[in-house]
């Protein structure tokens, strides 16, 4: 059996497209020790996932709610305990 991580996914509103906000988070992400992705959406929202110990994907969460506050409208978040899904933190298509 697998052992479970904790998981959050994090949808952005706002001006989230074009100001390099997926840079940004990938630029976060090394300084702390999650895994996951970063990508735009069709709809104008960018979609953060991200995998690891309980307190640092929320520590994470926060340090880019805090870096890109000037972008975000509002964050819509999911939270789960599942697999782990990467090996590494990356923007993605």
């Amino acid at each position: 059996m697998s052992a479970k991580v904790f998981s959050l996914e994090a949808y952005f509103t706002g001006r989230v497209q074009g100001v390099g906000f997926r840079y940004s988070t990938l630029q976060v992400a090394k300084e702390f020790e999650v895994t996951g992705e970063v990508k735009n959406l069709a709809d104008g929202r960018v979609y953060l996932r991200a995998e690891g110990e309980r307190s640092e994907v929320e520590d994470f969460l926060e340090e880019v709610q805090r870096v890109l506050r000037m972008y975000i409208r509002d964050t819509e978040v999911k939270t789960e305990s599942c697999t782990p899904k990467y090996k590494g933190f990356t923007i993605t298509q």
